[in-house]
């Protein structure tokens, strides 16, 4: 587990989205630079839902990344841990059934859906391999996963720039838009320290998925895993 993680109780890290929600998706726009637009487009299509899928979307924050689901046609869950995520997403988008919950605990019966993904959240369970396994129980037999999550550059100059992106530059820019920016600090080294593109990999077997695959996206600094039940 990351060093950031162990350094955070799970209350401390739950506490910090609520501090960050209010200006959230601007931020992530900002820090991105836009890229996180693509990254939701990458997660739709690999979900593929159909007409009248239910689709979870876990550490769903906003709702930014679910509205797409039910775009589509999808009857999308938003959940997250987050409190003050799911007030802003509800002002927002009301339309959403947002519902509280911990990704090791999810208040969901067996078998519930077609198709469960998470996005930019896996690091921020407490247990992902227990998470992991969760997302498995809620899963119907022949559905998918699919996380996206921030991975390692493939190129290593590439990983180089990245890197000193991630520690110096990213937090100053989050204090010009962030309403929490010091959680900024605790998400660059909690990517930093994250497994790479096979490790979560591996992880995902571990927890009881069937052929986990990965596709890279920018150049390796976000990894889209998906696996089936």
């Amino acid at each position: 587990m990351a060093r950031a993680e162990l350094d955070k109780q799970p209350a401390d890290v739950r506490r910090m989205f609520d501090a960050v929600a209010r200006r959230y998706d601007l931020t992530n726009d900002v820090l991105s630079f836009g890229q996180d637009r693509r990254w939701r487009k990458e997660v739709l299509a690999a979900v593929d839902p159909s007409y009248g899928d239910r689709v979870l979307d876990l550490a769903a924050g906003t709702g930014t990344s679910s509205q797409p689901f039910r775009d589509a046609g999808a009857t999308v869950v938003p959940c997250d841990f987050s409190i003050g995520m799911l007030q802003v997403g509800k002002q927002h988008r009301p339309h959403l059934p947002f519902t509280a919950g911990d990704g090791t605990r999810l208040p969901f019966r067996d078998d519930t859906f077609d198709a469960v993904t998470i996005s930019f959240g896996l690091r921020n369970i407490v247990d992902p391999l227990a998470g992991l396994a969760e997302m498995r129980r809620v899963t119907r037999p022949g559905g998918r996963l699919v996380v996206c999550e921030f991975s390692h550059p493939t190129w290593a100059p590439w990983r180089t720039v990245y890197l000193e992106y991630l520690m110096k530059t990213l937090p100053a820019i989050a204090r010009t838009v962030s309403s929490a920016p010091d959680a900024y600090v605790y998400l660059a080294e909690s990517i930093r320290a994250w497994p790479d593109q096979r490790g979560l990999a591996d992880l995902i077997g571990e927890a009881g998925w069937s052929n986990p695959e990965w596709r890279n996206l920018s150049g390796g600094i976000v990894a889209l895993h998906r696996a089936s039940a």
